[in-house]
């Protein structure tokens, strides 16, 4: 992996340059070498009270109008020597006059940065007579803020609009998946692995509530407003790292008819089935757009109804789309400290089972529990049995496979014996729908990521060995997206919530299913 470009000047010790001394105004524009920087930086990147909002800048685009990581290269050690520097003055002036509000610490910061890139500026005229352009300073103090309020060297990656995940094996084995499906190399991230821990450890005390990432809390997992990033050191080879850009938020079941993820007649079926309360369980690999197809499901709920999310970590966003779910109470498990209570449990921390309990007192219409990988399963079943409609996801290779995933997380949560999670699932739980990716190629010979919606199954108690009787409804395609095979006799009422059932009847019949 190459290097990336250092600057062709000999830096000076910024320490050592008489400018650093005294502390100018920067306000005299006849001083030699002076050029006035551009940088401002908007205030939409304010952080959030909830999560650390570094997500959604629009990025600069390259030549050709292609994005670009930043439009000036940047050299970051520079950057981490101006970050100290800017620190140092921003504590300053914060210890004078403190701000609560962040909004005004990141103007603060703003000034900060801006007076050091230009101080620096003017110390490199003074040294070897070469100065910066105004574009350069503009890069350089964008770098200085995202090391200081940001991502680091993670932010311009981030920001890049065609990048969808960003995978990290150590500060310099960087891989980015692109929207198209293409997995391209990055540049590093940090100067050393070390670095990287740095870091990972100042945005997790950052975070609100702070996390620790440590030898003895080894992994890390947090919202970026836009994203999630999921970190591991200290048990790994190196330090790991994986940010998964949540690019489709606001976005509908007709939407994903155009994406080619699910034909008309089955998002007729899904948007029936939504509307109808039946408690549905999205399933698929990592990367199959599990949580994309959630939203969309959630779209079909009317905005009359109070929406209570689970989440380990808030990533659904339902909360932030107030035209379309005016009331959404959104609880969010917190860790808690390293230190004990007198009940053993961690200090302040917060658990989706305290969530769900403090919930029956909001007068919800459904609980929707965001994700299942493990003891969630316990929050999934209780809201499926308090109340219908409600909505999950998890992790499966196959919709069969799902029902006994559930089945093993319940048993190791502790909550159920087999018989007893196999009983309440099936006889809460309406429909499985699996996801599938796969990879097209264009005629350019360009190969692009597609989502499809791969088969759903009904749910119903059974009588065998298994404990319930899954009826595949719509089954696999090898071309796209699951096509009707079998509407069971207690789905046909859907037709009553706007389902096409004539139309499945028909497309069953093509594909030899049952009418």
């Amino acid at each position: 992996m190459t290097k990336q470009p250092q600057p062709t000047w000999e830096r000076p010790d910024l320490a050592s340059v008489p400018l650093f001394t005294a502390f100018g105004d920067g306000t005299d524009p006849a001083r030699p070498g002076r050029v006035r920087s551009g940088f401002t930086l908007s205030t939409a990147v304010a952080p959030t009270s909830s999560s650390l909002h570094v997500v959604g800048r629009e990025a600069k685009l390259g030549a050709g109008g292609r994005p670009s990581e930043r439009s000036t290269e940047v050299d970051w050690d520079e950057a981490s020597e101006l970050r100290a520097l800017a620190s140092k003055r921003f504590s300053e002036r914060i210890g004078q006059s403190p701000l609560a509000d962040e909004t005004a610490r990141q103007e603060l910061g703003r000034a900060v940065i801006m007076q050091v890139v230009q101080e620096a500026t003017e110390a490199r005229f003074a040294v070897n007579g070469s100065v910066s352009s105004a574009t350069a300073q503009d890069a350089l103090a964008q770098a200085v803020f995202d090391l200081m309020f940001g991502l680091g060297r993670l932010q311009p990656l981030v920001d890049r609009p065609d990048v969808e995940n960003i995978i990290v094996v150590g500060h310099d084995r960087v891989f980015l998946d692109l929207v198209g499906g293409e997995k391209v190399p990055g540049p590093p991230v940090a100067a050393s692995d070390d670095e990287l821990i740095q870091l990972l450890q100042d945005l997790a005390s950052r975070a609100d509530p702070p996390r620790v990432f440590s030898d003895a809390n080894p992994d890390l997992h947090l919202n970026l407003e836009g994203a999630r990033l999921a970190a591991s050191a200290f048990v790994t080879h190196r330090p790991s790292v994986v940010i998964r850009r949540h690019r489709l938020v606001r976005i509908t079941l007709d939407d994903l008819v155009g994406l080619g993820t699910v034909s008309p007649l089955l998002a007729s079926f899904l948007a029936a089935a939504v509307r109808a309360r039946l408690s549905i369980v999205v399933s698929g690999q990592q990367g199959d757009g599990k949580t994309t197809l959630l939203r969309a499901l959630c779209a079909e709920i009317g905005p009359e109804e109070v929406l209570g999310t689970f989440e380990t970590e808030r990533e659904l966003g339902l909360e932030q789309l107030v035209d379309e779910h005016p009331v959404v109470f959104s609880w969010e498990a917190r860790p808690g400290s390293g230190e004990r209570g007198p009940d053993g449990r961690p200090v302040n921390e917060f658990t989706l089972q305290d969530g769900m309990h403090a919930s029956f007192r909001y007068a919800l219409d459904r609980q929707i529990v965001g994700e299942v990988r493990g003891r969630e399963v316990a929050q999934m079943i209780m809201a499926m049995e308090s109340g219908s409609g409600s909505l999950s996801t998890t992790h499966a290779a196959s919709a069969s496979d799902t029902m006994e995933k559930l089945v093993s997380c319940a048993m190791q949560s502790g909550e159920f014996t087999r018989d007893s999670a196999v009983m309440k699932l099936a006889r809460c739980l309406g429909l499985v729908v699996q996801l599938r990716s796969m990879y097209v190629r264009g005629r350019d010979g360009s190969v692009r990521k597609r989502r499809v919606i791969d088969e759903v199954l009904a749910i119903t108690p059974g009588e065998e060995s298994a404990g319930y009787a899954a009826t595949t409804v719509f089954r696999s395609d090898p071309d796209g997206p699951a096509v009707a095979f079998v509407l069971p006799d207690h789905l046909r009422m859907l037709a009553g919530h706007g389902f096409t059932a004539n139309e499945f009847l028909l497309e069953a019949q093509r594909h030899g299913g049952v009418a």
